[in-house]
């Protein structure tokens, strides 16, 4: 499983996670939900050691490994992703060579372009992405729809054991969402790949169905439930699972 321990994290002076607490087992789909400022999107980087966030404490621990002083390219190397909220354009990097290179990188075998076109077919079926885009410069272009379907597209590629999907569902329209849902749902149950998704809203959670809803204020995980909790903040907001927070200890 994936274990975080007692998580600290910070920018510069300022503290942004006080002590998360969190375990992932194998096929599950974690959903992080919290208001602006939080701390959610900070987890998601911190888990794949982004230089700009200091841990000052904590742990992070893959299927009994400490991963806490390993860099983001070692992490990735056993079996972490992060899917971005911003993903980078790159003009000049076409996204056939670069799909084919990360494949080739990650399942340690030179793949040649015939029998890459085969493998990236069904992924590209899967998602719905027309075949003559991957000719394209990575991002360059692409509409916020099209660049988070990329970002699956290379999670599925690489097959990871556990994704951090930070934001998949902004900027993205209801029929992208739809697609983008049903491929966590194939690549979790085909790939044996679990989820940590960190979102703001509850609509994604019209059209997958989450282990568990955690709500993080203030740098912790202050409420965890089943997929009906993401409904009761839609209903009341984040003020009210705060008040229930700064009332009740026992939360």
């Amino acid at each position: 499983m994936l274990k975080i321990e007692n998580l600290h994290m910070s920018v510069g002076d300022k503290a942004i996670l006080t002590g998360i607490n969190l375990d992932v087992k194998p096929g599950e789909i974690h959903v992080i939900m919290g208001p602006n400022g939080a701390g959610k999107s900070t987890l998601g980087h911190a888990l794949l050691a982004n230089p700009d966030y200091t841990r000052t404490d904590g742990k992070i621990i893959l299927d009994g490994e400490d991963l806490t002083a390993l860099g983001s390219s070692e992490r990735a190397r056993k079996g972490l992703f992060l899917a971005f909220q911003y993903p980078l354009s790159i003009p000049g990097l076409k996204l056939s060579e670069y799909l084919r290179n990360l494949y080739s990188a990650r399942h340690e075998k030179k793949v040649g372009v015939s029998e890459f076109r085969k493998i990236l077919r069904k992924e590209l079926e899967y998602l719905e992405i027309d075949k003559y885009a991957i000719q394209r410069y990575l991002n360059v272009g692409f509409s916020g729809g099209e660049m988070k379907r990329f970002e699956m597209l290379q999670l599925s590629l690489l097959s990871p054991k556990y994704a951090i999907l930070d934001e998949i569902d902004s900027g993205v329209d209801v029929d992208a969402q739809k697609i983008i849902a049903s491929s966590i749902t194939r690549i979790c149950k085909e790939k044996k790949t679990s989820f940590l998704i960190v979102t703001h809203y509850q609509r994604l959670l019209n059209f997958i169905e989450p282990t568990q809803v955690h709500v993080l204020m203030d740098g912790k995980i202050i409420k965890s439930g089943d997929s009906s909790l993401a409904n009761k903040i839609e209903d009341f907001g984040y003020e009210n699972f705060q008040k229930q927070s700064d009332s009740s200890p026992a939360l």
